[in-house]
């Protein structure tokens, strides 16, 4: 097992958790997976990134780890907020909140990671949140178990950056706020946009069985070495 993460506040999981770990840097921790996945295909890697490594700078990386479908295991911290370097606005902050870059609230309406994984082509998407432990446990051994790109979407909470500046409250009033606005999807799936409105949908929200990048391209090799009598 091995852990690659970029920069922020989430990727520091990298130095407190008792695996191999490579902390990469901002927005790279794909790129990086990608080779040492391709290198050690037997090791099942967890990419730790934030709002910011996974779809600011590392955006591009996202959608095309998604694209080639790679066996690795994206989790997101989702804190809506860049909270290690002055509470700047990401493209994780929702519209009309306020962020040190947007004092006057956020113009730009922000990604849903969901929606964005299944369209570029991850083939298992889930979102949980940090008040909705078990559940996010599961959606992670869930995903580890899925042969392809998995993304587990965390949200988590940032009473510095993000509350200070939305008056969002106390971390238990933040985490709390999971609580009263968090709908399984089987539920979504049956209420009506008004309903869903502010509200996360936490669960398993896509799966499905697509070829592998790192499989494919092992088959092409061993092919190749055939037709040239098996040298390397």
């Amino acid at each position: 097992m091995a852990i690659v993460s970029g920069i922020g506040c989430s990727s520091r999981a990298a130095g407190y958790l008792n695996f191999q770990t490579l902390h990469t840097t901002h927005g790279r921790a794909l790129a990086f997976a990608t080779g040492l996945k391709m290198v050690r295909p037997e090791l099942t890697i967890f990419v730790l990134m934030g709002d910011g490594d996974s779809t600011a700078i590392g955006g591009n990386h996202f959608i095309h780890t998604a694209r080639r479908n790679i066996d690795v295991n994206a989790i997101i911290f989702n804190n809506q907020i860049y909270g290690m370097t002055g509470g700047q606005a990401s493209p994780l902050t929702p519209q009309g909140k306020k962020g040190s870059t947007a004092p006057f609230g956020c113009t730009e309406r922000n990604f849903d990671i969901m929606k964005l994984a299944m369209g570029a082509g991850a083939t298992f998407a889930a979102r949980s949140t940090t008040y909705h432990l078990r559940l996010l446990d599961k959606m992670i051994e869930e995903g580890v178990n899925h042969k392809g790109f998995s993304v587990v979407e965390a949200m988590t909470y940032c009473p510095t950056g993000f509350g200070r500046q939305n008056k969002s409250g106390s971390a238990a009033a933040m985490l709390n706020w999971y609580k009263d606005h968090a709908v399984p999807v089987e539920k979504a799936a049956v209420s009506d946009a008004k309903t869903l409105k502010e509200r996360i949908t936490i669960g398993i929200h896509h799966q499905e069985q697509e070829a592998e990048f790192v499989s494919e391209y092992e088959k092409i090799i061993e092919s190749q070495k055939q037709k040239s009598g098996g040298s390397s």
